[in-house]
C-alpha cells in the first residue's frame, strides 16, 4: 500500500452486522476475486470493494465503491440528535405559540369544526376544554398524530413523546379549567373592556387572561360572520391607544387569523354566492381597501369584477386600512397566493370569466406589492396559475363558445396575453399557431361575406394583438407570418392593390391608403404590406404623381410620417 491508490475489501458476516475490513491491496483484480471467493464460500452475506485514492494536498483518501455483492444493507437506525431529544413544546405556555396552535388546529380539525371553535379559543375557554376532556379518545388520537411523526423525524422513542405530550396536555387543560373556576376571566357584561385591559396591563399572565376574557364575549356568536362582528365590536370599544389597546388587538388578531383561515368561515363572512375567484378578489379588497379604491378611481371598469365587501368584513377592512392587524393582512394575502398556486379552478363553469378575474387579481395584488407581498411572489403565483390555463381541458372549454375560427384566434390571442412565464407563453402560442396555420382559418376567411378591406383590417388587428402578447420573437414571427400569408391570399384573389393603383382618385389619397397598408395599419404585415409598398414606389416614380404632390404641400406633410414608418423617407 505504498502507492497513492489501493483497494479495500469489506465484508458483513450477518445481515445486521456492520462492515468490517478484510484486506487491502494495490491489485484491483486480486481484491475483486477475493470478495467473490468470500461470498461464494458463504463466509459472509455481503462483500464490498472500494478504491482509495490519496489526495497529496490533504493527505486524505477519497473512497469510491467499485463492487458490491450479496444481501442489501438494512435500514440504518436513526441517530438521535442531542438537540432534539426533547419535544418542541416543554410547558403549557408553549402551546400558545403560533406554530403550536397551527398544529393543534390540524390534528383537532374535525372536533373544532363540530364545536364551532378555533385552537386559540380552545386554549382559553374552560367549557371547550371540559368538553374535549370528556370526549374520550380525541385527545389521545391528537397526541398520537403529533408524537409518531416527530418520533420518525427525530429518532426519539414514540412512547416517551406520547407520555410527554399527555402530561403537557393535562397541565394545559388543568390551567384553563382552574382559571375558569377561579373566575379569572372577567365577564364584559359586568366590567367595561377598557377597565379590564388597564387592570391587566403589566401583569405576567395578561395575554392568557385577556384571551379568556375575549373568548367569553365571542362565545355568543353562532357563525363566522356573527363572531367576526363581535370581534369588530370589541375592537371598536377598545382603548384608543397605549398598551391596553395593543393587548386587546393582539389577542383579537390571533383569533381572526385562525377564524378566517377556515375555508367555510371565509365563505360565511364574504357570502355563499361568491365563487372561488370572486372570494379571493373580495379578500384582496378587504386587506388592501385603499389600493383597490385607487384602482377603481383610475378605471371604473375595475369595479365591475371586484366584488364589494359589506358587513363585518367591511368593518375589518377599515381596521386593516389604518395598519391594524398586520399579521392578519399578511396571512390573508398569502392565503390568496396559495389558492392561486393550487389546483382549484377559480370559475369552473366560465373559462373566459376565469381569465377576467385573474386579470383583476393580478392588478390588485401587484398594487399591494411591497406592503403585503413582494412582486416576485406575486409573479411566481400567477406563473404557476398560468400552467392551468394552457392545458387542453381549459383551452377546449375556453374556445367552445366561439362560432368561427377567427373568434377562436382572437380568444387564443387574449389567452397568450394573459398567461405569465416563458414556458406558459410558449404553450399558449402553440395553441394560437395551430389555429392560424390551419386550413380552416384560411377557408373561413376566404368564404367570409365581409369586404376585403374589412378582412385585412381584422387580420391587421389580430397581428397587433399578437405583438402585444409578449411572445418570444420566434413564436411571434411564426404566428404573424401565418396571418400575413392568409392576408396575401385574400388580397391576391381580390386584386385590391392593383385596383387602388388604377382607381380614379387623387394621387395623395391613393398614396395615403397604400402607405397605411404598407405600415400594417389597415392590412397585415407580410405579402400585402410588401405589395402596397411596391405599388407606392411605382406611383412615386411617375411624373404625374410628383406634380400632384408638388401642388398639394399639405398632403406631403401627411404622407411624410407614413413614408418614414415604411422606410421610404429619412
Amino acid at each position: 500500500m505504498a502507492g497513492p491508490v489501493h483497494y479495500e475489501v469489506y465484508v458483513r458476516k450477518t445481515a445486521p452486522s456492520p462492515w468490517t475490513l478484510l484486506m487491502a491491496t494495490e491489485d484491483r483484480a486480486n481484491a475483486t476475486e477475493t470478495a467473490e471467493d468470500v461470498l461464494r464460500d458463504k463466509r459472509a452475506v455481503a462483500v464490498r470493494v472500494t478504491k482509495e485514492t490519496l489526495d497529496p494536498e490533504t493527505m486524505a483518501f477519497n473512497s469510491v465503491t467499485v463492487l458490491t455483492r450479496g444481501m442489501p444493507e438494512g435500514p440504518k437506525k436513526r441517530l438521535v440528535d442531542p438537540d432534539q431529544q426533547v419535544a418542541h413544546c416543554l410547558g403549557p405556555q408553549d402551546l400558545y405559540a403560533p406554530h403550536a396552535r397551527d398544529l393543534m388546529g390540524r390534528v383537532l380539525e374535525d372536533w373544532l369544526m363540530r364545536n364551532n371553535a378555533t385552537a386559540w379559543e380552545l386554549l382559553h375557554r374552560p367549557d371547550l376544554v371540559e368538553r374535549l376532556e370528556a370526549s374520550g379518545v380525541e385527545v389521545q388520537h391528537a397526541i398520537q398524530k403529533v408524537a409518531i411523526p416527530e418520533s420518525q423525524a427525530t429518532g426519539q422513542a414514540a412512547h416517551e413523546l406520547i407520555r410527554h405530550y399527555q402530561k403537557l396536555s393535562e397541565q394545559a387543560m388543568e390551567r384553563v379549567i382552574a382559571a375558569g373556576r377561579r373566575r379569572v376571566f372577567a365577564n364584559l357584561a359586568d366590567q367595561p373592556l377598557a377597565e379590564v385591559a388597564h387592570r391587566l396591563a403589566g401583569t405576567p399572565d395578561r395575554a392568557f387572561v385577556m384571551g379568556g376574557v375575549l373568548c367569553v364575549a365571542l362565545a355568543a356568536g353562532k357563525g363566522a360572520r356573527s363572531r367576526l362582528g363581535l370581534a369588530m365590536d370589541l375592537a371598536d370599544i377598545a382603548p384608543k391607544d397605549g398598551p391596553s389597546r395593543a393587548l386587546i388587538l393582539v389577542a383579537l388578531e390571533q383569533f381572526l387569523c385562525e377564524l378566517l383561515a377556515i375555508r367555510t368561515s371565509l365563505a360565511d363572512v364574504l357570502g355563499p354566492s361568491l365563487d372561488q375567484g370572486a372570494s379571493l378578489a373580495a379578500v384582496v379588497r378587504m386587506v388592501a381597501p385603499r389600493e383597490i379604491e385607487a384602482l377603481i378611481a383610475r378605471d371604473p371598469r375595475f369595479a365591475l369584477l371586484m366584488p364589494t365587501v359589506e358587513g363585518p368584513a367591511a368593518r375589518l377592512a377599515e381596521h386593516l386600512a389604518v395598519g391594524e392587524f398586520p399579521l392578519l393582512a399578511n396571512s390573508l394575502a398569502r392565503m390568496v397566493l396559495r389558492e392561486l398556486m393550487g389546483p382549484r379552478r377559480l370559475r369552473p363553469s366560465d373559462a373566459a370569466g376565469e381569465i377576467d378575474i385573474l386579470r383583476v387579481l393580478a392588478t390588485a395584488l401587484t398594487a399591494t406589492a411591497g406592503r403585503l407581498l413582494s412582486l416576485e411572489e406575486v409573479q411566481a403565483a400567477f406563473t404557476e396559475r398560468s400552467k392551468s390555463l394552457v392545458t387542453a381541458d381549459f383551452v377546449q372549454a375556453y374556445v367552445v363558445p366561439c362560432d368561427t375560427v377567427l373568434c377562436e384566434a382572437e380568444s387564443l390571442t387574449r389567452l397568450c396575453e394573459n398567461v405569465m412565464g416563458p414556458a406558459n407563453k410558449r404553450a399558449a402560442s402553440r395553441w394560437l399557431s395551430a389555429c392560424v396555420t390551419s386550413l380552416r382559418f384560411e377557408t373561413e376567411m376566404r368564404a367570409s361575406p365581409q369586404r376585403i378591406t374589412q378582412k385585412l383590417l381584422i387580420l391587421a388587428g389580430l397581428q397587433r394583438s399578437v405583438r402585444a402578447s409578449a411572445l418570444s420573437e420566434n413564436d411571434e414571427a411564426q404566428i404573424n407570418g401565418a396571418i400575413g400569408a392568409v392576408g396575401g391570399v385574400l388580397e391576391t384573389e381580390a386584386k385590391l392593390i392593383a385596383q387602388m393603383g388604377r382607381a380614379a382618385a387623387p394621387v395623395p389619397q391613393k398614396l395615403i391608403a397604400l402607405l397605411r397598408m404598407a405600415a400594417g395599419e389597415t392590412s397585415p404585415t407580410g405579402p400585402v404590406a410588401d405589395r402596397a409598398r411596391a405599388e407606392t414606389l411605382r406611383m412615386l416614380r411617375a411624373p404625374e404623381a410628383r406634380a400632384a404632390l408638388g401642388a398639394a404641400p399639405e398632403a406631403v406633410a401627411t404622407l411624410r410620417p407614413l413614408m418614414r414608418a415604411v422606410g421610404l423617407a429619412a
